[in-house]
Formats: C-alpha cells, structure tokens, sequence
C-alpha cells in the first residue's frame, strides 16, 4: 500500500517542495540587501495585480502547457524527450508554411491550418529521434538534445536565406497576413468603457491549450492506446509479455509528445509576434520538463504548474524593472523549484511517509 494518501502525494508533496525553494529563494534575496517580502509583493502586484500582468503571465503558461505536456506524454512511456525545444521551433516553421502560403478568410479557420502543421512539423522532428530509440538503441535524451540544435541552426539558415523578406534585415519572416492574426485578450474581453489587457500578448491560444489538457486527459487515462502507454512506462517487459509492441509505443508517443511541443508555436509565433522570428521559443522545451515535473506529469498539476511558472517569469520581469535585483535571479528561483520539486523530490516525501505512518500507529483500533 502506498504510504502516502493520494491527496498528499498530488498536493502536500508539490506544496512543500515549493515552500523550501520559497524560503531558500528568501535567503538569496536577503543576502544581496533587498527585502524578501518586498520582493515577492512586487512580483505579485506585477505578475496578478492587473490584467495587463495577468496577460503576460498566461501568455507565458501557454508556452508551458504545451510543453509540459509534451515531456508528460513522453515521460509515461519512460521516455525523456529533451528535445520540445526544437520541436518547438520546427512547430513554429509550419505556422510560419501555413499562414504565408495558404490564403486564408478568417482567423478561426487558420488557427486549425496553423495547428495542423505545427503539429505535423513537431511530431516529424521527433520522428527521427524516436526511430533511433526504437529500433537501435539510441538514447533518447541523446539524439532529442542533439536534434535541438539542428533545429536552431536550421531555422537560422531559413530565416537568413529562403524565408527572409526582399529588403529586410531581421531575421524573420515577413508579417503574416490580417486574416490569420489572433484575437488577443484585449480584443475579447474589453468593452467601450474598460480597456483590459492592454498591449499584453495573451491570446486565444491558451483556450487552445486548456484543450490539449482536457484531449491528453483523455488520451492517457480513458484510451485503448493510453493504457498501452502507461503499460509500457511501468513495465516494459510485461507490457510486450500482453502483446504491446515497444516500437509502436515508442514511436506514437514521442510523435505525439513532439506534436504538442510543436502546438506551442500557435501561440508565441501566430498569436504573439504574427511573424517567425529567431529564438521566439526562449526556452520554453527546457521549461516544459520542470513543469511536467511538478505537475506530477497529469494535465491539472501541468496546467497549475504552468501558471506558477508563468508568475515566476512575468513577477521577475518586474523585479529587475523596479529593484536591484537582476534578471537572472529568477532562474535561481525556478532551479531551485526545480531542485526540490523534482531532484530533491524524496527529502520532502520521506519525513512525510513518516508522519503519516506516526498518525496511523496512534489511531484507534476501531477507527
């Protein structure tokens, strides 16, 4: 019998983890002279204080639903996919193939074309990686990083060559057409007399994401394939002794794992910048793997998970606006919820086994 109530293990566990690296996050702040409580007051006010906050905070979260998705599926397989980086990026090329070559009348049938390929364009460049994995061997943490960089140093050479405007000297693409711009949240939610949102990048795309939650969900726990799928993450050799093919496993779950990575696109490439810029995925693949980590790899704690992650990015942009406090600081702070959350994950779970078997031994017989 599990030693921890399911209640802890999904809520107690991740709780507390994250006060540690509150509290060691706290020390930090005090040590380089600034105050710890006016530090995290600031990062609220400026992360969830205004609907402008709240905009770049769930614009943020959108990148890291995806991509925390992205690692869960993969991980329930027991595959570590390393690579929705560059999986990422690839999406972004077939939103960038989709809105400039295919004419489209109106923004809500462009975002399914644009889905499509970002899909498509994800799960290919996870193909490659998964073949390698299924039928020689390969690590997948190996060839999923590697491919990571290809995917960068393709994406440049398309944006300083094929892709690039006659005339331009950015590295982009040229802007995408009025019909497929996406309703931000400004244009949804402000009325004449309330302007909401104002010049935040959130859009309809996290809508989108609150569905790839709900589609994982279903995919993982209430399909045929997703019982195969965690079969073969738990067991692999009883999974092939009931007929499960590992190379079928392999190959549709970092397919899928690289589809949603890819998904990300939709709203940093079409959503946000309305172009394809280079580095538009500012480390969202690598992000995704903290989030799928303390999101305990179920869509509910990804989604919760991303929210907090997309506070930690916009409050500390905050910070280092209005404090002495550097940029960089926040990276510590989401390593060290990393650090706890994910590496340090049994220093926390431990003590509270222990607890728990202390409050069983005293309970009455009859109870």
């Amino acid at each position: 019998m599990n030693e921890l109530p399911k209640w802890a293990e999904v809520v107690l566990v991740p709780l507390m983890s994250l006060l540690l690296a509150a509290v060691l996050s706290g020390l930090v702040i005090l040590a380089i002279g600034e105050s710890p409580l006016g530090a995290f007051q600031l990062m609220v006010q400026g992360a969830l204080g205004s609907t402008y906050g709240w905009g770049y905070t769930l614009y943020y979260a959108t990148n890291f639903i995806f991509t925390g998705l992205a690692v869960a599926v993969a991980f329930h397989a027991r595959l570590f996919n390393i690579g929705g980086e560059g999986q990422a990026i690839l999406g972004g090329l077939g939103v960038a193939f989709v809105c400039l070559y295919i004419p489209w009348p109106h923004w809500s049938l462009a975002i399914v074309g644009a889905t499509i390929g970002a899909a498509l364009f994800g799960a290919a460049w996870a193909f490659l990686p998964a073949l390698l994995q299924a039928k020689r061997g390969s690590h997948i943490v190996i060839t999923t990083i590697m491919f990571n960089f290809m995917a960068a140093a393709l994406l440049n050479y398309l944006l300083i060559g094929l892709l690039k405007p006659a005339g331009s000297m950015d590295t982009a693409t040229a802007k995408f057409p009025p019909a497929t711009h996406l309703p931000s949240f400004q244009d949804m939610f402000s009325t004449a007399d309330n302007i909401m949102f104002r010049g935040a990048p959130a859009n309809v795309s996290f809508f989108v994401a609150i569905m790839a939650c709900i589609a994982v969900w279903i995919l993982l726990w209430h399909t045929r394939l997703g019982y195969e799928i965690r079969a073969f993450g738990h067991a692999e050799s009883a999974a092939k002794y009931a007929g499960i093919s590992p190379t079928k496993i392999i190959m549709i779950s970092m397919m899928i794992s690289g589809a949603l990575a890819g998904m990300m696109a939709i709203n940093n490439v079409m959503g946000e910048a309305e172009r394809l810029i280079l580095g538009s995925v500012e480390g969202a693949g690598f992000i995704g793997i903290a989030v799928a980590l303390m999101g305990r790899n179920h869509p509910i704690g990804i989604f919760i998970a991303a929210i907090l992650f997309g506070f930690l990015y916009q409050g500390g942009a905050e910070l280092a606006l209005w404090t002495a406090i550097p940029r960089e600081l926040i990276v510590v702070i989401q390593a060290l919820v990393i650090l706890f959350t994910g590496a340090l994950d049994n220093m926390v779970r431990m003590p509270l086994k222990k607890l728990f078997r202390l409050f069983r031994r005293t309970e009455p017989a009859g109870v």
